[in-house]
């Protein structure tokens, strides 16, 4: 089940999450208002596994944790409907683990619950879970899911990927440009999250907030993710509100120290980062009335002085490999996850429901 994780910081090689945007499959306008006996408690199926809606609402009260404004009916729905999408992913990719026997192991759970709990007491540790409403064993299955997760695409997706060496001289020749430095360069990932209701999201969620209560709380959940040990650039994708920059994992290239200097606290707090740490999250302000408009998440990736980096330089290597097998790795997760769907049984009795109540 998918939950809000609490505040705790970890690396970012965590399992990917998988979501995508939420449609109405065309498959299922065709057999809508047809009515097919199923469990009132079941609210989709995936390989004739079950979904309940316990499932779905303990996930939608997660989302919306102790926001004060109720949704109105139709958002509700709406909600209920992406959660139910992302609950339907994580057991199918969870059925494909375990058919190749990829599901994390309890001794790999107990491992990365030892990494999670090494910076705190045991008080503290307690004292976080329990501020966060959530169980020790809810930080297990969560811990089990992002593991087996990340089992499977380094299986399936990673471990197929290949950048050789002419793939690398023949990127830098046709980018020499870019690695030449006039000043200090810090190559950032964002997330941005904003209360703008009319603003297009531009991941592949179709994931929104409509005002600034639901903005801070989709902001806080992204950030629990990530200090849970998720990848930055899946969560980027997947719920960032920044469409230059989400549908690239939240990569924003190389910006100049002058450009970021204008930034102010973004500046601040990007300049204490070591590479691979990511900031707090950092309010976006309206520049006449200085209130919140959303807010956002900075990954520092690198930081590189001035002048031309040569194609013998380590670092430049480095970067257009990873560079090139990030673009890979993203276009085959795509398919990957496609071809899953195209593969798996998988029956949405919540989305048959609210089609049939609203379509008149």
């Amino acid at each position: 089940m998918m939950k809000t994780v609490m505040n705790w910081k970890q690396d970012d090689s965590g399992g990917v999450h998988v979501l995508r945007a939420a449609m109405l499959p065309v498959a299922l306008l065709a057999m809508a208002g047809c009515h097919r006996g199923h469990n009132a408690g079941v609210v989709a199926t995936v390989n004739g596994h079950a979904i309940t809606r316990t499932d779905m609402d303990k996930a939608y009260k997660d989302q919306l944790g102790d926001t004060q404004q109720e949704p109105s009916q139709e958002q509700a729905d709406s909600l209920r409907l992406n959660l139910l999408r992302g609950l339907i992913d994580e057991e199918m990719v969870e059925q494909r683990a375990a058919k190749m026997n990829l599901t994390a192991t309890n001794e790999e759970v107990d491992a990365k619950l030892a990494e999670m709990k090494a910076p705190y007491t045991e008080e503290e540790f307690n004292a976080r879970l329990k501020s966060s409403n959530h169980t020790l064993e809810d930080v297990k299955h969560d811990l089990r899911r992002s593991l087996t997760d990340n089992k499977l695409l380094n299986k399936e997706i990673n471990s197929k990927i290949t950048v050789s060496d002419t793939d690398v001289s023949s990127y830098y020749n046709a980018h020499k440009s870019e690695f030449n430095l006039r000043e200090m360069q810090y190559h950032l990932a964002g997330i941005r999250v904003t209360s703008v209701a009319s603003a297009q999201p531009g991941n592949l969620q179709n994931s929104k907030a409509t005002n600034d209560d639901e903005a801070r709380k989709k902001i806080q959940t992204l950030k629990n993710r990530l200090d849970s040990g998720e990848d930055f650039g899946s969560i980027a994708s997947n719920f960032s509100e920044w469409p230059e920059t989400a549908p690239n994992g939240g990569d924003m290239g190389f910006v100049p120290e002058s450009q970021l200097q204008a930034t102010g606290q973004i500046y601040s707090a990007v300049t204490k980062l070591k590479a691979g740490d990511s900031t707090d999250i950092i309010p976006l302000l309206d520049a006449t009335s200085k209130k919140p408009v959303g807010y956002s998440i900075y990954k520092l990736l690198s930081r590189d002085p001035a002048g031309q980096r040569e194609l013998n330089d380590p670092r430049v290597q480095q970067a257009i490999r990873q560079q090139l097998r990030d673009g890979r790795s993203q276009l085959l997760k795509n398919a990957f996850y496609e071809m899953m769907r195209d593969q798996t049984k998988i029956e949405n009795f919540f989305a048959e429901e609210i089609f049939k109540n609203d379509a008149h």
